[in-house]
């Protein structure tokens, strides 16, 4: 029993290790094209901010992912998908959280931005209340197609 508890720790050390590692180390290169977005929509994998049905882990990841936009200053955030340039979702779970960029003008027409990401970032805790590291990625990574 005690070797199961050891064992079960040791792993569970070893996978947090991993997660920190991997949401610090190399941030994915974002598309150049994605340099002439200037409007966002924040929205969450099931469904947008006033859905009735959003879990409120992930109605609070939008809030804050909305607020470290605005506080940035390089994006306009937008509140109808339509109207946006890009569409960032998000996903907020204790085991691990997710940031997904799409193109919000490449699917169907009336249909919404296509099925494929074109950049993402998952990591433990990466959409928490005080910092939000896969933003930060985000901002790094957009930095880099800026100049």
């Amino acid at each position: 029993m005690k070797k199961n508890i050891f064992a079960t720790a040791l792993l569970s050390l070893a996978l947090a290790t991993l997660s920190t590692a991997a949401a610090s180390g190399n941030t994915p290169q974002l598309p150049r094209t994605l340099s002439n977005a200037r409007f966002v929509y924040v929205t969450a994998y099931d469904g947008d901010q006033f859905n009735p049905n959003l879990l409120p882990e992930d109605r609070e990841a939008i809030g804050r992912v909305q607020d470290a936009i605005q506080k940035w200053g390089k994006l306009t955030v937008v509140y109808r998908a339509q109207d946006a340039d890009i569409i960032m979702a998000v996903e907020s779970r204790p085991s691990e959280d997710v940031l997904a960029v799409y193109d919000a003008h490449s699917g169907d027409a009336g249909s919404g931005p296509s099925q494929t990401y074109l950049w993402r970032v998952m990591g433990r805790g990466g959409l928490q209340k005080r910092e939000i590291p896969l933003f930060s990625q985000f901002e790094k990574a957009w930095d880099k197609i800026a100049h």
